[in-house]
This record gives structure tokens, C-alpha cells and sequence, in this order.
């Protein structure tokens, strides 16, 4: 497949790698240089996967769970900077 890069430098990914890759709007790509090739892929986020799970009587309330959930990314950031 190929695509055009406009003046400002930007290229339309096809539908059909998009569709392949559940790429939506807004989506955030990140793109890899592994040697002289270049791997585009999507990047997940928590708010990505809203929705993904049903909720069963958590034993926690959700503001409990955040709090956590945030205390274990900034314990793995401050891990990357070290």
C-alpha cells in the first residue's frame, strides 16, 4: 500500500491497516526504528480501554482503585528515572 506524505509531513494511514490495527480517531502512534525500517504502533492508554471490562460489585469504591492505580504509575516512572 502506498500514501502520499503531504507538505507539512503528513501520511494517511490506510483504512485497511488502520481496520488491522483497530486504529481509531485521536489514536496515539508511536513509531519504532528497528534498523532501516520503521514500525508503526498504536499506543494504549487507560482511557483506551474504558469500557472493556464489566464492573462486578467492585469491594472498593472507583475513587480507592484510581488513587492505586496512579500511585502504581508514578512508583514505575520514578523506577525509569533511576
Amino acid at each position: 500500500m502506498l500514501s502520499t506524505v503531504t507538505a507539512k509531513g503528513q501520511v494517511t494511514i490506510p483504512k485497511a491497516i488502520r481496520d488491522m490495527l483497530n486504529i481509531r480517531t485521536n489514536d496515539r502512534i508511536s513509531f519504532i526504528r528497528e534498523g532501516d525500517r520503521i514500525v508503526l504502533q498504536p499506543v494504549k492508554t487507560l482511557k483506551s480501554f474504558r469500557g472493556a471490562v464489566k464492573k462486578s460489585g467492585a469491594a472498593e469504591p472507583f475513587a480507592a482503585e484510581r488513587a492505586r492505580a496512579k500511585a502504581a504509575v508514578a512508583e514505575r516512572v520514578q523506577g525509569e528515572d533511576e
